[in-house]
């Protein structure tokens, strides 16, 4: 009776008109008087009552009738599956036992595989070693979701940049390295340091890359929730006939691109040496903290992103360049024993801009100086002045029409020069978005050169400058002993460049956007960015 009323379209108390067709005039009307107490049939009726005239009767259309996704043919199922999101599948092959055998389909997968993550090879070719697209997906790209993205190791004061992506039918971790110092403006440089495969039906193969003797067995631990850790099962793979030493001249190689012969400072050869040294320990266990590339927003003076600076004796170093409404930070992704990884190296002011004087007055170290040390005492008048109170400013007459509203000041990262053994860092102030009607923000520019007695590690500088900005740079002795911000200026060159002078050590540093593009590094929320940066900071503090 319940489907019969569902197909007619007609409630209970009138009866099936196939019924009443065979009933008589006399059969007809007492079935119409007859109460009807089934509770399907009651509910249906309800349904036909709320979509007809008042009372049930005089009801419009009948509604089409209903059609189970177990009466679809198997390759409209295959369409519409393959179209859900992988996480899903498992729990729809538990319906019944046609779901589950539709779900072992490969094309399904495969469309799964392609889409979440953008794997393009011909996935038919894994018949031939008995893989299936599905075991691709649910042992290899799926078990091992959590660590694609941007990492950074924990290496000491040395950090590092780690990319995990899925490369073909490989999920493969690149190392992320510096061009060779002091070609800052040279693509990055990469090696891989481990792999995971699935040339198995059992389960995938983690494989470590390191050293020069080829992939050998390794392991992937996934500790928590945004961290990781990869070991070596064969460690001896790392080691080269020639011993240390030549071990050391292939990294040397490699990291400097250049032989220690060829490096005549002996404040860089002991830099150096150390380094080697210290980062080797690491060669057969490392742990990765997931780090986020900084939100854009419209207002931002450039596109925030990661770039690479130089650093004095310590090479070139990647900066995460990052805005904060009044203010911007460069936070350091790799480091050195003076300013370790995590910290900010710079932060820039922009509420307070810095009008350069003419290029021969900027040849002049003490003229720039002024300027600088001019806007330092203007800052400190400000933070003084919301110290004190509105009245108390009001009362000296000193409050300025562009007050920055800065908030408490944070830790900024390090600094490039040379000064007997000693890289040094500070802090910015906050600052806001600078005026619309600024030279930076119709593309006119002023020239630029660097001060005399300033020593950059690159003279390929540019020779042309949109604006200016006062800063603060972190400095600090070996092994991050008594951390200072001192003054500095920013330069903004272009969208893709941008220099600081740092008035104590006169050295000026050089960056130069990294030109890639990373996958599954985007932060879930502007919160859970500022939360990362304060975890990269916490562990080198």
């Amino acid at each position: 009776m319940a489907v019969c009323a569902r197909l007619c379209g007609v409630g209970p108390s009138r009866g099936c008109r196939r019924r009443q067709q065979r009933r008589g005039p006399a059969e007809t009307a007492a079935a119409d008087s007859e109460p009807d107490t089934d509770p399907e049939e009651e509910r249906i009726e309800a349904g036909g009552a709320l979509s007809g005239a008042p009372g049930g009767r005089g009801a419009g259309p009948p509604p089409p009738p209903r059609c189970s996704l177990l009466e679809l043919p198997p390759e409209l199922l295959v369409e519409i599956f393959a179209s859900l999101p992988g996480t899903d599948l498992p729990s729809l092959a538990q319906v019944c036992t046609k779901f589950r055998r539709i779900l072992h389909t490969d094309t399904i997968w495969r469309r799964r595989c392609r889409e979440e993550y953008g794997v393009c090879e011909n996935l038919r070719k894994l018949d031939i070693t008995g893989v299936s697209c599905r075991d691709v997906y649910a042992k290899l790209l799926h078990r091992y979701r959590h660590i694609l993205g941007l990492w950074q190791p924990d290496i000491g004061p040395y950090g590092g940049l780690l990319n995990v992506v899925v490369d073909g039918l490989f999920i493969i971790g690149w190392m992320y390295l510096p061009p060779h110092d002091p070609h800052v403006d040279d693509p990055m440089r990469f090696k891989p340091l481990f792999r995971v495969h699935l040339m198995e039906r059992k389960s995938a193969t983690v494989e470590c890359m390191y050293g020069h003797r080829g992939p050998h067995n390794g392991h992937i631990q996934i500790v928590k929730k945004d961290e990781f850790s990869t070991k070596c099962n064969q460690t001896d793979h790392h080691r080269m006939s020639g011993g240390r030493q030549e071990e050391f001249r292939t990294w040397l190689r490699e990291e400097w691109g250049r032989t220690l012969e060829d490096i005549f400072h002996e404040h860089m050869q002991e830099l150096i040496l150390m380094k080697f040294i210290y980062t080797s320990q690491y060669d057969n266990c490392l742990t990765y903290r997931r780090i986020y590339l900084p939100p854009s927003h419209p207002d931002d003076l450039i596109r925030p992103g990661l770039f690479k600076g130089t650093y004095g004796s310590h090479g070139l170093e990647i900066v995460m360049l990052s805005f904060h409404g009044k203010c911007a930070r460069g936070t350091k992704i790799t480091g050195d024993p003076n300013i370790p990884a995590g910290q900010q190296t710079v932060e820039i002011d922009l509420m307070h801009r810095i009008q350069l004087p003419d290029v021969e007055s900027l040849r002049n170290f003490n003229e720039l100086s002024r300027i600088v040390l001019e806007v330092r005492e203007q800052v400190r008048q400000e933070q003084q002045q919301q110290e004190n109170g509105p009245e108390d400013g009001e009362g000296r007459g000193q409050q300025s029409p562009r007050e920055p509203q800065r908030g408490p000041a944070q830790p900024s990262a390090e600094l490039p020069a040379e000064k007997g053994g000693e890289s040094r860092d500070g802090e910015a102030e906050a600052a806001a978005p600078p005026a619309p009607e600024q030279p930076a923000q119709s593309g006119q520019g002023q020239p630029f050169v660097l001060p005399v007695g300033v020593s950059s590690r690159n003279e390929d500088y540019p020779r042309t400058c949109r604006m200016c900005f006062y800063g603060t740079g972190l400095i600090a002795g070996h092994g991050f002993t008594s951390p200072e911000r001192t003054p500095g200026v920013f330069i903004l060159f272009d969208e893709d460049r941008f220099g600081f002078i740092w008035l104590e050590l006169k050295s000026f540093s050089l960056y130069s956007r990294v030109q890639a593009t990373f996958q599954n590094a985007e932060a879930p929320s502007p919160q859970a960015f500022e939360e990362m940066l304060k975890n990269i900071q916490s562990l080198t503090s």
